[in-house]
């Protein structure tokens, strides 16, 4: 009788594991298919706003997820073309999958991305960050193999510093990727926002702890707008520092 609970019990363990979905208790599920049903709305939005104001020509387009969305771009850069396409909440593979709806429909002469950082707080992988990085990039090389790419590196906020190590490894990866690439850079605008002790400035966040403040944004516009302002450039004489 004690042999025949214990066999069952341990069949019924083994058909919860291969249940679709099933999981260890506490197991953070990484592979769950993205529902990008859910972005339709601010998609069509920015397309709506396309119709009621044509964008810039050739603009400098800005693309990820809420530290894009919540950027006053023509604040920091006044004198450029700029376009935000940032939406809230989205992943990398959100990014890649609305490329050609939100990124390439504008020709652009340079494209900053940032994105991931939600990926690691959902318990992705930092090389499912990695990959779903270089389908963007295959994405927009189909249409623009010449275009100019801006990868910014994940930062470490105050809210999520207990994942900060899989957002670097994230982080080492990409740079790696984008080292071996024509057209591709990796720029670090995690450290700047951090003290000498290593950890997140507070005056650079905003006070959820996860977004950036009016001085972080400073930060990261200082840190790019030598690279903004050679957007007129070739792609091998903008992506120098």
């Amino acid at each position: 009788m004690r042999c025949r609970l214990v066999r069952c019990l341990l069949l019924a363990t083994i058909a919860f594991l291969l249940v679709p979905g099933g999981a260890l208790p506490g197991r953070v599920q990484s592979d769950k298919a993205p529902d990008f049903g859910q972005w339709e709305k601010s998609i069509v939005a920015f397309e709506r706003e396309d119709a009621r104001k044509a964008p810039p020509k050739n603009p400098i387009v800005f693309v990820g997820s809420s530290s894009i969305r919540r950027w006053d771009l023509p604040r920091s850069f006044p004198d450029l073309p700029v376009v935000n396409r940032g939406f809230g909440g989205s992943e990398m593979a959100d990014v890649a999958h609305f490329a050609h709806r939100i990124v390439l429909k504008y020709k652009p002469r340079l494209i900053v991305v940032y994105a991931g950082d939600n990926d690691i707080a959902a318990g992705k992988t930092p090389r499912h960050v990695l990959d779903a990085f270089r389908s963007f990039v295959r994405t927009v090389r189909t249409r623009q193999p010449k275009a100019p790419i801006i990868y910014l590196s994940i930062k470490f906020s105050i809210r999520r510093w207990a994942i900060a190590h899989r957002m670097r490894e994230a982080n080492t990866l990409i740079e790696a990727y984008c080292r071996n690439e024509h057209g591709l850079r990796y720029l670090d605008v995690g450290t700047a926002l951090l003290s000498k002790d290593g950890k997140p400035r507070p005056e650079l966040f905003a006070p959820d702890g996860l977004h950036l403040s009016a001085q972080g944004y400073a930060v990261w516009a200082a840190l790019l707008k030598p690279y903004l302002e050679r957007a007129n450039s070739a792609a091998t004489t903008l992506l120098r520092p």
